[in-house]
């Protein structure tokens, strides 16, 4: 059977198999631990450690050597974990290590495994399970897990306890990240172990108030709903605690002022006398950075943070220097800035994405030019005030750092894929596998917002005018125009097929500063349709587009740009494929939404002013829905409301559901077939053929 891209994109998982990822490094950087596949359609992960010094690379954990078989039967929690970290492939897709990192656990089919990661050896530790999100205490003497709603000890000679858990209480648990917290603060675990390895900080979530959701199966009448825990906008959130386990039994509650900050958004342990805890207000317009005493729970702020829209939650922070100086980042004179001790230290031309790490009298972070947002750098702060880049070419660029030693993973427009390499070291080996397919893409700055955009041609296009297919996401959170080659594969496969595309990153996505992300506060509508028009017609100036065949695609938030774009604009949009769109923003989760639109309990003007549901009766142009049946995230409720409203509204449209189908589509049957149904309702809507 030739091979095709849609079967390729399918089959590697968007071309992610076989590349190292979940890096970790050794604090006195002789050891990189990370996950890799063994091939670029492979879809299992092993555990993987490399010696730096020799350069060597050595396999820690085989799932199919340790389980004899797959690791379909999972926990309902790490299905759910997977589904809100987006993660398709199987195997060790997370592991935890000891401070030290020469232990490590993992999970396999709700079973534990440990493994050595000086000797290179794994094996299952039997104990009382499901297991979910197993971590080593940081001296390597335990193992504490979640299983099902309680907090469990591992021994290392298989005996297990529950340190933790209500058993009676079915609507609490134990250790586990709520929904909220996994889906939209990006802390995905629940407990903390204290670095003496005398206690750990376990979250409680009673999730008793929240309004009761049911995602059903319709192909299988016979099974019964699932029933979901939904906080959508303007209800209730779970309840959320922190509180200090001892493994002698005792239990000490974290004490905070949860009615003004209910919100948790990370733990921390600085010292075993000393816990950090990032807490938000329900409308984020304010955060605290407290230091609790695990002893008597009491606590005390160290660093606040106020704005009028809202504060961001930064990937990597809070963190503490050995002198004991605390890392933040805030939005400081209208870029977000590396802040010591709350004094900005990093300049308002330079956009911080994320803190990579902390250690000594250095800081490194990841940032961009506040003018591009296309690019991506690694930086190093140290306490003597230098900044110093790190990374310099054109690229998307993070790193791991450990000691010494720093990991190194760049992707840049020319390469496919991303080259992986220890600096002035060895590289780690990538086995993903090439794309059938190459960008043939032009990037520009457009308009007098310098809008980021990319166009793709087909390869060896004669310059004959082309129907446009717009490509965007298009909203907070997610860039698409970047300096990566694998970024732009599906974009360049519908260009070969006779499409001009255009990708645009438009106001209210991240990197471009302050006022940038928030000029879409009570309005996700009007500025990113604006700026989608605004780069199509200027991108018309440069290429041979056919301004009267315009389509527009996307998938989540870029689903519901898509849905706007024909129902506001339909003398731009000609034809609109929504994938899992948002269409009613009070279906979707408190803490994005109200980020964004409020309260809708408060001002409902905000939310009737983004719905598309209004607007229905002004279809005029072909729309196809696309929607996973089983999605928990934006619930099919969103495109069968919509096209409840169509039909009432007599507005001919189509609907494609996904049988069995997450907010992620990793299936590969019905990725591959989705991309070439996609193909066929565009070829269909702009050129009747």
């Amino acid at each position: 059977m030739t091979d095709t891209f849609p079967r390729q994109y399918a089959r590697t998982q968007r071309l992610t198999l076989g590349e190292p990822r979940n890096i970790i490094v050794s604090p006195d950087g002789q050891r990189v631990v990370f996950a890799r596949s063994r091939a670029g359609d492979d879809p299992v992960n092993c555990l993987w450690v490399l010696d730096v010094t020799a350069g060597q690379e050595r396999l820690v954990g085989d799932p199919i050597a340790l389980l004899g078989t797959d690791d379909d039967q999972l926990p309902p929690e790490e299905r759910a974990r997977r589904e809100r970290m987006r993660e398709g492939a199987g195997g060790v897709t997370a592991f935890a290590t000891d401070s030290k990192v020469t232990v490590t656990a993992f999970a396999l089919a709700g079973r534990l495994f440990v493994g050595g990661l000086v000797s290179g050896q794994a094996r299952e530790l039997v104990v009382d399970g499901p297991v979910f999100d197993p971590r080593p205490d940081p001296t390597a003497t335990r193992v504490a897990y979640v299983s099902g709603r309680s907090l469990r000890i591992a021994e290392l000679d298989g005996s297990s306890w529950e340190l933790a858990g209500e058993a009676d209480q079915p609507d609490i648990s134990w250790g586990s990240a709520d929904f909220v917290a996994a889906e939209e603060m990006g802390r995905y675990r629940g407990y903390w172990w204290s670095p003496d390895g005398a206690s750990i900080a376990s979250c409680r979530v009673d999730v008793s108030s929240v309004p009761r959701w049911y995602i059903s199966d319709p192909a299988n009448p016979s099974t019964p709903a699932s029933e979901v825990r939904y906080p959508a906008a303007g209800s209730t959130n779970p309840d959320v605690s922190l509180h200090v386990l001892a493994l002698d039994g005792s239990s000490t509650p974290v004490v905070w002022d949860r009615d003004t900050y209910p919100y948790l958004a990370d733990v921390q342990w600085a010292s075993p006398q000393r816990l950090l805890l990032t807490v938000q207000s329900r409308d984020q317009r304010s955060l605290m950075v407290l230091a609790a005493d695990p002893g008597t729970g009491a606590t005390d702020p160290l660093f606040a943070d106020g704005d009028a829209a809202w504060v961001e939650l930064v990937p990597g922070t809070p963190q503490v220097l050995a002198d004991g100086q605390l890392v933040m980042c805030a939005d400081r004179g209208g870029a977000r800035r590396l802040l010591i001790d709350g004094e900005p230290v990093t300049p308002t031309d330079l956009q911080v994405r994320a803190v990579l790490a902390a250690q000594g009298d250095e800081v490194w972070i990841s940032a961009n030019p506040i003018d591009d947002a296309t690019v991506q750098h690694v930086w190093k702060w140290t306490s003597d005030g230098v900044l110093t880049a790190i990374t310099s070419a054109d690229g998307v660029h993070s790193a791991s750092i450990g000691g010494p030693t720093v990991v190194l993973r760049s992707a840049v427009v020319a390469d496919a894929g991303a080259v992986t390499r220890v600096i002035d070291g060895p590289a780690l080996e990538s086995f993903a596998q090439t794309p059938l397919v190459r960008p043939n893409v032009s990037l520009h700055r457009y308009g007098s917002r310098s809008l980021a955009t990319a166009v793709l041609l087909p390869a060896d296009h004669d310059g004959s005018p082309l129907p446009v297919l717009m490509d965007p996401y298009g909203g907070p959170h997610a860039l698409r125009v970047v300096q990566s080659h694998n970024a732009f594969l599906t974009s360049q496969w519908f260009a070969d097929q006779g499409f001009a595309v255009v990708v645009t990153d438009g106001r209210g996505t991240p990197g471009r500063g302050s006022e940038w992300e928030r000029s879409v506060l009570h309005d996700l509508a009007s500025l990113p349709l604006d700026d989608q028009v605004d780069a199509l017609h200027a991108a018309a100036q440069d290429h041979p587009l056919d301004l009267g065949r315009v389509a527009i695609r996307g998938w989540s938030f870029g689903g519901y740009l898509a849905a706007l774009a024909v129902l506001r604009r339909p003398d731009v949009f000609h034809a609109a494929i929504a994938g899992a769109p948002v269409t009613e923003w009070r279906l979707y989760d408190t803490h994005y939404t109200e980020r964004y639109l409020g309260d809708p309990g408060d001002d409902p003007t905000p939310y009737d002013d983004s719905s598309l549901l209004p607007l229905a009766d002004r279809l005029t142009r072909p729309l196809l829905l696309v929607h996973g049946l089983a999605d928990d995230n934006v619930v099919a409720a969103h495109t069968l409301q919509l096209s409840s409203a169509l039909l009432a509204a007599g507005k001919p449209h189509e609907v494609l559901p996904l049988v069995g189908v997450t907010h992620m589509t990793p299936q590969e049957v019905v990725a591959e077939n989705l991309l070439l149904h996609q193909l066929e309702f565009l070829r269909r809507s702009l050129t009747g053929t």
